[in-house]
């Protein structure tokens, strides 16, 4: 992508488009109307492997980090070790090579930051303590904006890991003290101490008669957590007593647990490691030698089953929902507490490690987003959230270095407060986005977390609009009483943008005015190179639209946490469940491959825009075997009369614009290879009335005083219909926990090629949106004029100016008017905006931007 931002008034216009002078500054555009074309770089198959296939990094790969983790896929590893070795020197001379030590895993850090210009490395298998040859070279280039995080070698970490006990939570040793002294005043504290009185009040022997079932463990954990945590702070001796107690109850069920009970599911093994965890280390001290024996068995038992199983899989799979969510940090948490005994300290010190090196190359969030965003979906980063809180405080505070500065976090907090505003529902995609109406506890606890450690503004500010929320959550609850650390945090950045594209997620948040939520517009657009696999779905071009913190249109269905039923395949996650396309019915299939790219976003005072490009989304069925067997076990067939399938679809970009302050644009550019059915799909909480004459139609939602009006244009006649009915009901009687949603298609003749304008109109009950009258392709809607190419001979245009301010937005061939005079366009079919931004009006030009990939086309 290549952006130009010009800030001139009209004299400078003039002079630099050659009216009042022949020449301008270097920095200038361009005098002529010779234009480049704008980028149309190739798009590949995909741009991650599930399971990496090839080294990382290559020469194709943009470095996310410097310096970048040296990942080698599995199966290259033949020995039982792997060595590394990198040089800016292609012939590796001793005295300019890094070579590291033989490790039984398949990644390597340098920690330390790599100097710009081209790196080289290989690495050679170690068998039975020899090594064998290196492997080919490979090469990469670090550049000077490469974002750069480095952290402390493992020995850093490992010299300062504290031998007493507790040591789960070391990072607070430092205010521990003073806060026990006023822990009775803190405003958490009977909630504290009522979760604990609950789960002390409670005969573990008869509420639950097998302790080791999964049902159990997710109770049981909970309850000695909290018992834990008062007992930490308030030393109450009853909580202690009651672990113990639980311990000694679990103890007499330990021999009747068989290794099949024990590994049936991982996070049951892991709820049975975390609840002896936490007993181990807080009643380390009074337990007997036996009850230290046992704990230590079990929790070696399930620390090795693991290690040996996740040990060079993790660093080469892309993203393994359980193991980063809890696993990774209990299994590390068992090495933890266990690394200075003598029987275990040599395991255990290699498997601390590991999980360290590991978090390292791939934490947070797969190590390949820098956003802030949870990539994953909207609706289990909380799932994530204690997990991204605990490892970097520990880390931070034993090796001394702040793992915080990571981008991810940078950026995590104006991205927690663009994905899911104060008082608002979700504005973004992934499983379940679209329970809950106000922000979760979770996030909000992550929020006070990042404002506490790292001053960050939008945390702060977001952790105080939601302070009813932040206390009521359970999993920080100790962290919060013991810090001390304060923020300020009563109004929102004055610097924050009304558009903000997470480059590396694939999204992108608009919100007209997020400081007053009852005033807002809000939308997201999601167009990942990530695709639709795991949480997230297959959505690419799509969106979401709120007004007042309330949706308009957002996915059509309810999660319910099961891949393997038909409502969550052939509904739910599929498509036509969300406002994106089919094609011949067809949709995106569940698959890293099924991606789509944000080309392009733009933000200015009067107009917001974007660029998705889903071209290479509609590529076949979901062909990996965790999705073929979900199919399977649901007894679907993955059929084009069951919307899966090859498309012929070519072209699928689809250009959104925001027109402050309430009105909406969609510009669809549709070509396949052979005449195709298009269908448009939009899904709404209330329904609609369709005007099939006019291709218009309007929601209203009485309960919370808005409707919209939507008028679609194309040169392709089209059909509008809605159904309140799924192709697969939800439940086989109506459910009340899940309200009914109308879904609208807009179903298109045959074509090879399509555009469709569709013009959104928001207004309060009170308010009457303007008409909208058109003359050929340009469309008057109130203050706005909206030129749109709707013939798909002709090439793609869309033209938007504003009668009472000088803003202009230009998608076209030529050269736009800006103030009366011609702006010479640098790059032919960019994406230009004039518009004011911070007090000055300016233009920014676009092309498309290339996506960092993590995968290998050489």
């Amino acid at each position: 992508m290549k952006t130009y931002f010009r800030f001139r008034d009209l004299f400078y216009v003039l002079i630099c488009s050659g009216i009042l002078a022949t020449s301008c500054s270097d920095d200038s555009l361009p005098m002529t109307d010779n234009k480049e074309i704008a980028d149309s770089t190739e798009s590949p198959d995909a741009w991650h492997d599930k399971i990496r296939e090839k080294p990382y990094p290559k020469a194709d790969n943009e470095i996310f980090i410097n310096p970048a983790p040296f990942i080698v896929p599995q199966d290259m590893m033949t020995g039982e070790q792997l060595q590394f070795s990198l040089s800016q020197k292609e012939d590796f001379p001793d005295a300019e090579t890094i070579v590291s030590e033989p490790k039984p895993w398949c990644m390597f850090n340098p920690h330390q930051i790599m100097n710009n210009g081209t790196w080289y490395w290989r690495f050679r298998s170690i068998v039975s303590g020899t090594p064998q040859s290196w492997s080919a070279t490979y090469s990469f280039e670090i550049k000077d904006d490469t974002p750069k995080f480095v952290t402390p070698t493992f020995d850093t970490f490992f010299l300062n890991i504290p031998h007493t006990h507790p040591r789960l939570y070391c990072f607070l040793d430092n205010y521990l003290e003073q806060a026990r002294k006023n822990a009775s005043k803190h405003r958490e504290y009977k909630a504290l101490t009522g979760r604990a009185n609950t789960a002390a009040g409670i005969d573990y022997t008869t509420a639950y008669p097998n302790p080791f079932d999964f049902e159990s463990t997710e109770d049981i954990k909970l309850h000695v957590d909290m018992l834990y945590q008062a007992y930490h702070l308030t030393q109450n001796t009853k909580y202690l007593d009651k672990m113990k107690e639980i311990l000694r109850y679990m103890r007499q069920k330990l021999p009747s647990l068989t290794d099949k009970e024990l590994f049936a599911t991982n996070f049951g093994s892991t709820n049975i490691a975390i609840i002896f965890i936490e007993i181990y280390d807080i009643a380390f001290n009074e337990l007997s030698a036996e009850e230290k024996r046992d704990i230590e068995e079990l929790l070696m038992k399930i620390a090795r089953h693991y290690y040996k199983m996740y040990r060079g899989m993790q660093e080469n799979r892309f993203f393994d929902n359980h193991f980063w969510q809890h696993n990774m940090r209990i299994l590390f948490q068992s090495a933890l507490v266990l690394f200075d005994k003598d029987a275990y300290t040599e395991e255990c010190s290699e498997m601390l490690e590991y999980y360290y090196e590991l978090w390292t190359a791939r934490a947070p969030d797969a190590g390949y987003n820098r956003s802030g965003l949870w990539k994953n979906g909207v609706g289990y980063f909380t799932a994530n959230v204690k997990t991204l809180f605990y490892m970097p405080s520990l880390f931070s505070t034993l090796t001394g270095s702040n793992f915080l500065t990571h981008p991810w976090y940078r950026n995590a907090g104006q991205a927690l407060v663009y994905a899911w505003p104060p008082q608002s529902k979700s504005t973004s995609f992934g499983d379940g986005n679209e329970k809950a109406s106000t922000p979760d506890r979770q996030r909000v606890a992550f929020a006070d977390f990042l404002a506490r450690e790292t001053g960050d503004a939008y945390a702060s500010w977001y952790a105080k609009q939601c302070d009813e929320t932040l206390v009521t959550d359970v999993d920080m609850r100790l962290y919060r009483m013991i810090s001390p650390k304060i923020y300020s945090g009563e109004e929102l950045p004055s610097y924050s943008p009304k558009l903000l594209w997470y480059k590396d997620a694939g999204e992108v948040a608009i919100h007209s005015d997020l400081q007053h939520i009852d005033n807002n517009l809000s939308l997201a657009f999601r167009s990942s190179t990530f695709g639709s696999n795991s949480h997230a779905v297959a959505d690419q071009n799509s969106f979401t639209l709120l007004y007042r913190g309330h949706d308009v249109f957002r996915n059509g269905g309810y999660y319910i946490g099961a891949n393997n039923t038909p409502y969550n395949l052939l509904w739910y996650r599929h498509t036509r469940g969300h406002n994106s396309i089919l094609v011949n019915g067809i949709g995106q299939p569940y698959s890293l491959t099924g991606y789509g790219q944000v080309l392009r976003a733009i933000d200015g005072n009067h107009i917001a825009y974007c660029l998705g490009d889903a071209s290479k989304a509609y590529n076949g069925i979901s062909e990996e075997k965790s999705w073929t067997d979900l199919f399977a076990s649901a007894g679907i067939a993955q059929t084009p009369e069951n919307g899966f399938g090859k498309t012929p679809l070519k072209k699928y970009k689809r250009h959104i614009l925001v027109l402050y302050p309430q009105t909406m644009l969609i510009y669809d550019e549709l070509e396949a290879n052979e005449p195709v059915q298009w269908e448009w799909l939009l899904h709404s909480p209330t329904p609609f009335s369709i005007d099939n004459t006019r291709k218009s139609w309007k929601t209203a939602n009485t309960e919370k005083g808005f409707y919209t009006k939507v008028s679609q244009f194309s040169d392709i006649s089209s059909d509008i219909s809605q159904t309140d009915q799924t192709i697969i009901p939800i439940t086989e009687t109506p459910d009340p926990q899940y309200p009914t949603l109308w879904h609208l298609t807009g179903t298109f003749a045959q074509s090879e090629r399509n555009r469709i304008l569709t013009i959104i109109q928001i207004a309060s009950n009170t308010e009457q949106v303007p008409a909208i009258t058109r003359q050929g392709d340009t469309f008057y809607c109130g203050d706005w004029d909206i030129t749109a190419i709707l013939n798909p001979q002709e090439p793609a245009e869309l033209i938007v100016t504003n009668r009472n301010t000088p803003t202009v937005f230009s998608y076209s061939p030529g050269n736009p008017t800006i103030e009366g005079s011609t702006y010479l366009r640098r790059y032919a079919s960019s994406s230009l905006l004039y518009d004011e931004t911070n007090g000055k009006y300016g233009v920014t030009e676009q092309t498309d931007y290339i996506p960092a990939s993590t995968r290998m086309a050489q």
